[in-house]
């Protein structure tokens, strides 16, 4: 029987790294909603949260709904926890955190190449 086992960065077989492997990184799609703050504003709390995602020196795309956060997947969970206690750092009462993570261990991917793979079917069609 074949042992596959997840050593972060890389994927092997049997103890072996499968050629061709280079650094795997896993993509989350990140959303921290505080609840229980004195505004329906929320931009200072994500501005904060953003700061430990900086700091933090992962690769990461901010959109209107949420954050997209590439990288191995413990410093992506270390980094998430940070970001979780921000609001409540700054005086929220309850902080909602949704978290999609797409993990392949396959091959190498990024959230631009999702992008362009799905932008180059297009327009084959």
């Amino acid at each position: 029987m074949t042992n596959i086992s997840f050593k972060p960065q890389s994927v092997y077989v049997d103890g072996i790294k499968k050629k061709g492997q280079g650094n795997l990184v896993a993509i989350v799609e990140l959303s921290i909603v505080p609840i229980g703050t004195k505004s329906t504003s929320l931009s200072s709390y994500v501005a904060a949260c953003l700061k430990v995602l900086q700091d933090s020196g992962l690769t990461h795309e901010v959109h209107g709904m949420g954050t997209i956060i590439e990288g191995d997947l413990e410093a992506l969970f270390k980094v998430i926890l940070k970001m979780h206690e921000v609001p409540f750092e700054a005086g929220a009462l309850r902080v909602v955190t949704s978290i999609k993570i797409d993990d392949r261990r396959d091959k190498e991917a990024s959230a631009k190449a999702k992008v362009e793979s799905v932008v180059r079917r297009q327009s084959q069609a």
